[in-house]
């Protein structure tokens, strides 16, 4: 906009304010839209791409999940370098996948009685399973022991 009489700019607060909101408004859109994919990402549609790690559990008070959660947590970042992804199974309800619980438990042979955790390669085969937490330093070993983590992809 420009003035009547001039030719400065009119400084428009209203017009700032919009396009304040319409980038904040974009942000929000596509992390909700990032959000929306991940959780829309099937185990099948995972491979060759991402290494899985299968936390099952038959509910959310397992001190054994509780204990799983803070490994990872403190491993985030070394996690994301190898790759991986991490399923939760808390009883029926799944996070990290849209698979349904039964059909995970069937196919990576998890109970749904007791706490597991499974690592699956890029490959999609079980390259780790166990029945209590596992250590930060135990996948790092295992996944860095892997072929395609030997052969240069980092």
């Amino acid at each position: 906009m420009r003035e009547a009489l001039g030719d400065k700019p009119i400084h428009d607060e209203t017009a700032d304010d919009a396009a304040r909101w319409g980038r904040m408004l974009t942000l929000k859109l596509f992390t909700t839209m990032s959000l929306m994919a991940a959780a829309s990402t099937s185990l099948s549609s995972m491979r060759w791409e991402k290494r899985v790690l299968l936390v099952s559990t038959p509910g959310s008070g397992d001190p054994a999940l509780e204990e799983q959660r803070r490994i990872l947590a403190k491993w985030k970042r070394s996690a994301a370098e190898r790759d991986l992804a991490v399923v939760e199974i808390v009883g029926d309800t799944v996070s990290g996948t849209n698979d349904p619980a039964p059909t995970i438990r069937k196919r990576y042979g998890l109970s749904a009685a007791g706490f597991m955790v499974v690592l699956i390669g890029k490959d999609g085969g079980v390259k780790l399973s166990r029945t209590s937490p596992i250590p930060a330093a135990i996948l790092e070993k295992t996944i860095d022991a892997m072929p395609m983590r030997r052969s240069g992809e980092r």
